[in-house]
């Protein structure tokens, strides 16, 4: 059997630790076919009870980490675009699906944050919802 070739590919990553694997699993995948990525980071908020946004999640710097993202892709010779957005607290896993089909992806790759399996559908973790929203393959790394 041959090795996957994705030559268009969507890398979703957070502030978690397993970002970091999610994005060595991207690199490789993106050296051998010399991949075209699209690196999202989404902030979420949760809308208060006056009605503004309230980070969902601690301070981090998005940006820097998805800059790196693009440096690490490009060096494995992808050619890598980057972003960071807000949303609103449970609504990424809507934004990832769509930001695939804008993009046309062959694959999205993205982390789960460990959570037993259990705890993870109970909650609707991010990856549970792409999983079942995505019409196209989704490579999950834990």
């Amino acid at each position: 059997m041959g090795r996957l070739m994705y030559e268009r590919m969507l890398v979703a990553i957070d502030h978690s630790p397993v970002a970091d694997r999610v994005l060595a699993a991207a690199r490789e995948l993106a050296a051998m076919s010399k991949a075209e990525v699209w690196v999202l980071t989404l902030r979420e908020h949760e809308v208060t009870r006056l009605g503004g946004l309230a980070p969902a999640e601690p301070d981090s710097d998005p940006t820097s980490a998805v800059e790196t993202a693009v440096t690490s892709l490009t060096e494995a010779g992808a050619t890598a675009h980057g972003e960071v957005r807000g949303t609103i607290f449970g609504h990424a896993a809507r934004e990832i699906v769509a930001d695939a089909k804008k993009h046309d992806v062959k694959v999205i790759v993205m982390g789960c944050r460990g959570r037993g399996d259990l705890t993870g559908l109970v909650l609707g973790s991010t990856a549970h919802k792409v999983i079942h929203l995505a019409d196209r393959p989704v490579l999950v790394v834990r």
